[in-house]
């Protein structure tokens, strides 16, 4: 059983829809999927239950209310869906449950600001010293031409960890997300400029690169 972890300790980037996007991959590959979702506002358990009965299966779990005892033995991949404000303590126990850790981050100072101290935080997690588990990073929500998406681009290639992907900022997950589907449940002439660019994390995903 896999572990993919979602988080970052600011609010507001993301984590949600990289989350249900990635259990909705690896579903639709053919992969018994569970998706734990830690965040109480339960964005991603919403999702679930909008889900067509036609798609692939994804087994919610609510691991805000008991961590993970409900998720099935038989699950090939677990995405986890972090809360917000994890430090200390609370982080390194939810660091425990990854092997893949993915730090979405937005087109802005603050949360570039924000990220560099939770990265440097995540580090000193004692299963990420022991390199137990491996970090990516991703843009998130960019915007192309833009001054930030280039500071946002410039940042995360010179920060000391994996930078993987680079999504935009599109109406596509917007009609995913209230239909319960993921990006690549969508039809392919509306979405493949999106597909595209998911392809790298989706690569980074599928190797060895991403885990310990």
């Amino acid at each position: 059983m896999r572990h993919i972890m979602v988080l970052n300790a600011k609010g507001g980037c993301g984590k949600s829809t990289l989350a249900t996007n990635i259990a909705s991959y690896f579903a639709t590959e053919g992969a018994s999927v569970a998706l734990a979702d830690y965040d109480p506002q339960r964005s991603s358990l919403d999702w679930l239950k909008r889900r067509p009965a036609d798609r692939a299966e994804i087994v919610g779990v609510a691991a805000f209310e008991d961590g993970f005892r409900r998720v099935p033995r038989s699950a090939d991949i677990v995405v986890v869906d972090a809360p917000a404000r994890s430090h200390g303590k609370e982080l390194a126990e939810l660091v425990k449950h990854a092997e893949t850790l993915i730090v979405p981050v937005l087109p802005s100072t603050i949360d570039m600001q924000a990220t560099t101290t939770f990265i440097e935080e995540l580090k000193s997690v004692g299963k990420i010293q022991r390199k137990q588990a491996k970090i990516g990073t991703v843009a998130n929500r960019v915007r192309d031409n833009t001054l930030i998406w280039g500071d946002l681009d410039e940042y995360l290639t010179k920060v000391r960890v994996p930078y993987i992907a680079a999504l935009r900022e599109a109406q596509n997950y917007v009609r995913a997300y209230t239909r319960g589907l993921g990006i690549f449940e969508l039809p392919e002439y509306l979405a493949w400029p999106d597909w595209e660019e998911w392809e790298p994390l989706t690569a980074w995903l599928r190797s060895k690169r991403s885990q310990p």
